[in-house]
């Protein structure tokens, strides 16, 4: 375990760190308005680099399993568990170049990073408003499709305050729906035991990565969205060790 002092400079740098390559790309981003796939590509391009550090910084090795899913899927929706905060830096250095992001809009509330994500052509959510976050859904699996990028999601809505898999919302279903696309599982052993609870320290570790086979959805319907959120959910739910198994089994 890193100590209190070891813990906070990692922080620092790490903020350091995103706050400079956020501000660095910015100035790209706003040349690049007209051309939200570019942006998209732009930010892969940020989230490879930053991702991966962040994570190092955090004391973490990944151990992915069947990395090479990723790419051969894509595009794609890609679906992961979410815990911690490590979640999101996992996420934007696995997710493959021409990979959107959904992500919740309170994000943009991050000082550098979220000013960044507001400027990417990743989709910031509203989770309170389903109406508009239907419609911006919506509009984002049009995008994708027409241009053949991929979405990752983390279809939990929120993240898992005691690490326990939550329900899956459905968004990531009605986007498979609408493109076409398959369905790919990440799921992510560990990460809420990174950063321990009510503390500033960081607890060095190995993290598991699985990413399982691509789910065909082409024979899947909005009448039985449910149960096919909750069969994903089921993969999940599988394989994640004991400390992570869902409390409470999907409605439904």
């Amino acid at each position: 375990m890193f100590g209190t002092l070891g813990s906070l400079f990692r922080f620092l740098v790490g903020f350091a760190w995103v706050a400079f390559c956020s501000t660095a790309l910015i100035p790209l981003l706003l040349v690049l308005l007209p051309f939200r796939v570019a942006r998209i590509k732009v930010c892969n391009f940020y989230g490879k680099v930053v991702g991966r550090s962040i994570t190092w910084l955090a004391g973490v090795t990944p151990k992915v399993a069947h990395h090479e899913r990723i790419n051969a899927s894509m595009p794609a929706i890609y679906v992961s568990n979410h815990t911690s905060m490590l979640d999101l830096f996992v996420g934007i250095w696995l997710c493959p170049y021409g990979g959107c992001g959904v992500l919740k809009k309170e994000v943009a509330r991050v000082p550098f990073f979220g000013q960044f994500a507001l400027l990417s052509g990743h989709l910031l959510i509203d989770r309170f408003n389903k109406e508009r976050a239907v419609e911006a859904l919506a509009t984002t699996a049009d995008l994708v499709k027409k241009n053949r990028l991929g979405i990752w999601i983390l279809p939990e809505g929120t993240r898992s305050k005691n690490g326990h898999l939550l329900p899956f919302k459905k968004g990531f279903v009605h986007l498979a729906i609408a493109t076409g696309f398959p369905v790919v599982p990440v799921i992510v052993h560990g990460a809420h035991k990174n950063w321990e609870k009510g503390t500033m320290r960081f607890v060095p570790m190995t993290i598991d990565i699985e990413v399982l086979p691509a789910i065909d959805t082409t024979t899947w319907k909005e009448e039985t969205a449910g149960a096919h959120a909750d069969a994903v959910h089921a993969l999940f739910a599988e394989r994640l060790h004991d400390d992570q198994k869902p409390l409470t089994l999907p409605a439904g």
